[in-house]
């Protein structure tokens, strides 16, 4: 069989799924639409006016989307923005095609344009959405929500089951999204930082619990650039899944670290005392601020409930032998006080100011943003490791589409299973993961900022 070159196998790509995007297909008055639209949200307090956002259906968050482990999710996306656009469903291990990365697996959906995403549903677990052209602006407008996958069978007996979306806000006095989206400050530095924290786009998020009552706290952080450190207060419990994976055991709750697209489960139980409340609180370098909070009033029973089990797992291939595997080293460069000179942008060495210029300054490996090559070339069912060192003065957080990695300590052990991993200035860090989904998968950093000023490169299963 001839292989495709990646610029011949995007042609092929885009032909196909610019037919798929026609709005003239069968079925499609039956089909759910999810309109990508302005809008406007109480984000800051009533003494100010509300914030114009951009919205799924004109929301931040958007819709709810929930469905069954094992379903399929159909979704229209109308884009009704100014700009182009596309969504993907971030952590879902999707057929290539529908995952939504604007240039690399579909065309940008045009303002006025649809797009029909249709999927399946492998994994349970707590998943979002949000736009993959010029995310950076758009997240930061308010484009994302939320996908729950609810187990088939197994799922945890709780009093309530809530999603908790965290967000930071870029506002000016006027409470409207400050305009900078291409601040080479934030660029080079930690990223669009905002100055007003959200839960579900409530600057001063509550609902009120009995005592002892058992929640299932879904936590994403939907921030461009903000690392949330997160403790409760009020609140004891388990942390039983990392980015939708459960865990093999419930780990007992302490302090919590969310990059962005990072998300967490966890079950936890009221015990404050009735009249007061319970917290989420983000501890900043200032202190530490209440983000939600659970006033208590009554009880739901007379004393705590046993421990949870763990959920049940997903359909997750184990990890082949290690010493076998493919591999691939990727190292992360550039950035205010990275020291690196230049890299390849566009098939040429550029040193950083002309790169600055065209708003370029991080790379991998010496390049700036996706090269023909992919970083690995695997065979559908190999598995794969990748030994990631940032040599840059900002923490990333790395994602990989399409697949779940396990983090491979020195002694040979495997962490977790997720799909985006903080790693800190210096640090090095090696993930594996089984390459059982065909297609082109980007990997990238989830600061926003980052990702579009260079730190992206893309793996081929096939």
């Amino acid at each position: 069989m001839t292989r495709l070159t990646r610029r011949q196998f995007h042609q092929t790509v885009m032909a196909s799924a610019a037919a798929v995007s026609l709005p003239t297909f069968a079925g499609a008055e039956a089909t759910p639409i999810l309109n990508a639209r302005e809008g406007s949200a109480r984000l800051a307090p009533a003494e100010y006016p509300e914030t114009r956002i951009w919205g799924y259906d004109g929301l931040t968050p958007g819709p709810l989307l929930r469905a069954r482990q094992g379903e399929r999710m159909t979704r229209l996306f109308r884009n009704d923005l100014p700009q182009a656009s596309s969504v993907h469903w971030h952590g879902i291990r999707i057929e290539n095609a529908m995952d939504g990365v604007a240039g690399l697996t579909q065309p940008a959906v045009e303002p006025g344009a649809d797009f029909l995403y249709d999927f399946a549903l492998p994994d349970a677990g707590t998943y979002w959405y949000h736009p993959h052209n010029r995310t950076y602006e758009q997240m930061a407008r308010g484009l994302y929500g939320a996908l729950i996958i609810d187990e088939e069978t197994g799922a945890p007996e709780v009093d309530l089951d809530e999603v908790l979306l965290l967000d930071d806000w870029r506002l000016t006095d006027e409470a409207q999204i400050a305009d900078g989206f291409g601040n080479m400050h934030d660029w080079s530095h930690g990223g669009r930082i905002g100055n007003w924290i959200t839960v579900n786009g409530d600057g001063a998020w509550s609902r009120e619990v009995p005592r002892y009552s058992r929640m299932r706290l879904r936590l994403v952080n939907t921030a461009n650039a903000r690392i949330f450190s997160l403790e409760t207060k009020g609140l004891e419990g388990w942390v039983v899944a990392l980015d939708g994976m459960p865990l093999e055991a419930p780990q007992p709750l302490g302090d919590l670290t969310l990059a962005p697209a990072q998300r967490a489960d966890l079950i936890v139980d009221l015990v404050a005392d009735e009249g007061e409340e319970a917290f989420l609180v983000s501890f900043e370098r200032d202190g530490g601020y209440a983000i939600a909070a659970f006033p208590v009033g009554g009880a739901a029973r007379q004393t705590r409930r046993a421990a949870p089990n763990a959920l049940p797992p997903n359909p997750v291939l184990a990890l082949g032998d290690l010493e076998t595997a493919r591999h691939a080293d990727l190292r992360m460069e550039g950035g205010a006080m990275g020291g690196m000179r230049g890299a390849m942008m566009g098939g040429r060495m550029m040193d950083m100011r002309n790169m600055a210029a065209q708003g370029k300054v991080w790379a991998f490996n010496g390049m700036a943003d996706m090269g023909d090559t992919p970083l690995i070339d695997a065979g559908l069912g190999e598995t794969v490791r990748i030994t990631m060192t940032n040599d840059t003065a900002w923490p990333h957080g790395m994602h990989l589409h399409g697949h779940h990695f396990r983090q491979i300590a020195a002694d040979g052990s495997s962490g977790p299973l997720r799909d985006t991993i903080l790693m800190n200035r210096g640090e090095t860090v090696e993930i594996a993961f089984v390459a059982d989904n065909p297609g082109d998968w980007l990997l990238h950093c989830h600061m926003l900022e980052h990702s579009a000023g260079g730190m992206m490169t893309w793996l081929r299963v096939s």
